[in-house]
């Protein structure tokens, strides 16, 4: 061996190691912009909620009429997920990030400025369409700009928006709507999307899209081992929760707190936002046994529910406990499905975000058949009976969905 190959031997070993090694650091620029999506996303469908008499008002339509923009936000959602992540498996991603994106901006600008209720429906609807499509994307987005070793807290980040929007952005909004007007609330929106997208193309990477034969169907992905398995989870848990998130002022009523919903809520969104920052620091390591812990805290905090209904203190310690579980199950349940699905991942998360949906539709559904049939006492021992199913799912799913 020659002395000039012994001399470039050192060198070309550091750079492969160099090459090899995994990284510690995450594209934070990136992540962040995908969280303020996330906000803005939350923000966007929870808003109205907080200012049905000022909406209704101004539209001149009653608040059960309002209401169902958020109802449409959800259909929305709920159709379009699968069928435009299937269409759109071979577009690159950054300009479909920034066209769900600029569906908010369109959608957020006519709400503030639709004198009409039907043409509001129809920005609400598209604000749904949006919705869906960037559920669909965000979490695969942030696993492909991340190290292997640290794509669950990529995710982490990427969804912090969500419990920062329940926790601080919908009340906020109310206030500043009671102050400035509605329609003032969804033009701020705006703004804040045209930043957004300013951000997106300063700091979010493109990625291509799926080559043709490596594009899946939708039955080819739902019988990945482990794909069901993750989905029947978000199932059980999501409706589990939406049975109490949506019926909290008449389960209150119970122990005379009416006027306490907003500090109940409070409450659980300051909890959701320790649990995400748990759930991020974890998650790389101990995604099954997060998802197990979350499910047991959840249950057990329905069983304070159910034992001190009418208690404040008991509430306020189940409420905690309920926030603390529910704040990063986002994260895992998607972290799961994004593993378990690999390069089908973001098909795979049209399907959680359809059984998101379906789930938030459940939740009320059922919940309304309960508080009519039984009241609101009936909630705690179904939520139960609900997780039960789910922590048997998930523990089943050792070797797929949710490994080991």
């Amino acid at each position: 061996m020659s002395k000039k190959t012994k001399s470039l031997q050192p060198s070309t070993a550091m750079q492969t190691a160099a090459i090899s090694a995994p990284s510690d650091s995450l594209p934070w620029g990136g992540l962040l912009a995908l969280s303020m999506a996330a906000f803005i996303t939350i923000l966007t469908e929870a808003l109205p909620a907080g200012l049905l008499p000022l909406i209704s008002s101004g539209l001149d339509v009653s608040q059960a009429a309002a209401g169902q923009l958020v109802t449409i936000y959800a259909v929305g959602s709920l159709v379009a997920a699968i069928p435009l992540t299937t269409l759109t498996q071979g577009m690159r991603r950054r300009p479909l990030l920034l066209a769900a994106i600029a569906g908010f901006l369109v959608a957020n600008t006519i709400t503030a400025i639709s004198p009409d209720y039907a043409l509001t429906m129809v920005a609400r609807f598209v604000a749904g369409i949006s919705a869906g499509l960037l559920w669909a994307l965000a979490a695969g987005y942030a696993a492909r700009m991340a190290p292997d070793h640290l794509k669950g807290r990529a995710i982490a980040i990427a969804m912090v928006g969500t419990p920062l929007a329940l926790s601080f952005g919908v009340p906020a909004g109310t206030f500043l709507g009671a102050l400035v007007g509605w329609r003032a609330c969804f033009g701020l929106m705006s703004g804040m999307t045209v930043i957004l997208i300013v951000w997106v193309l300063a700091a979010v990477p493109d990625f291509a899209g799926e080559s043709g034969n490596a594009r899946r169907s939708v039955k080819g992905v739902v019988t990945l081992p482990g794909i069901r398995s993750v989905l029947l989870v978000v199932l059980t848990f999501v409706v589990a929760h939406n049975i109490l998130y949506t019926y909290i002022a008449p389960f209150l009523a119970r122990a005379e707190m009416e006027g306490q919903v907003d500090t109940v809520l409070l409450t659980f969104g300051m909890a959701s936002l320790i649990g995400i920052w748990i759930i991020g620091v974890l998650i790389d390591r101990w995604l099954r046994v997060l998802t197990l812990a979350s499910t047991a805290l959840f249950g057990l905090a329905s069983i304070a529910f159910w034992i001190g209904d009418e208690a404040p203190i008991a509430i306020y310690g189940a409420t905690a406990l309920w926030g603390l579980a529910f704040g990063g199950c986002a994260t895992l349940f998607q972290t799961a499905s994004a593993k378990t699905a690999g390069p089908a991942a973001d098909l795979a998360q049209s399907m959680l975000v359809t059984a998101w949906n379906s789930a938030i539709a459940g939740g009320g559904m059922i919940g309304g058949v309960l508080l009519d049939q039984f009241g609101a006492g009936a909630f705690a021992p179904t939520m139960i009976a609900l997780l039960i199913i789910c922590f048997a799912v998930t523990l089943n799913a050792r070797r797929h969905g949710f490994t080991a």
